[in-house]
């Protein structure tokens, strides 16, 4: 079952009946983030069955209210419409959706890390750090730094960045 998918269709729905005026009750947008919660589990350890048992539950949960109110409040064509897209939703695979904590422009076998530069740590010192420790460097979309290379000189980087700007190791 597509669990973030049909997760996705029923916030939706709730933000729908929000703009339509309609107050969700807490239980029900608790239950949602909770399915989200356990979507995350799921997707770290996809072994566990009694997971996804327990995501099926809470987004049952949540469904049966919206149907239930939607229908009472908008009319059988209304919640069809969300019926069919959930039907939809629930037949597409599992799906990734960016949890993959590699970069897939270098090898596995290297290493990284992502420094945020400040008025402490400019970037052109971070660059010209990891230039002479022979690591490779890229500026992220959101202004970071991705320093790669191998694992030895990774930590080296970490270290003469940590003694350079007398900062402690955030994790």
């Amino acid at each position: 079952m597509g669990y973030s998918a049909a997760w996705k269709i029923l916030e939706e729905m709730i933000t729908d009946f929000r703009k339509r005026g309609i107050t969700v009750p807490a239980d029900v947008i608790s239950d949602l983030r909770y399915a989200k919660t356990l979507i995350s589990v799921l997707r770290a350890d996809p072994s566990r069955v009694d997971t996804g048992q327990r995501v099926e539950e809470h987004l049952r949960s949540v469904e049966s209210f919206l149907v239930s109110d939607g229908q009472k409040k908008f009319g059988t064509e209304y919640v069809e419409k969300w019926l069919k897209r959930l039907d939809e939703a629930s037949k597409k695979v599992f799906e990734e959706e960016g949890a993959t904590r590699f970069i897939p422009r270098f090898p596995r076998e290297q290493k990284w890390v992502r420094v945020k530069p400040s008025a402490e740590l400019p970037i052109e010192e971070l660059k010209a750090l990891a230039d002479e420790l022979n690591l490779s460097h890229d500026v992220q979309n959101d202004g970071c730094l991705l320093i790669y290379g191998e694992d030895e000189r990774i930590k080296d980087f970490v270290k003469k960045m940590t003694a350079k700007y007398g900062l402690k190791a955030r994790k």
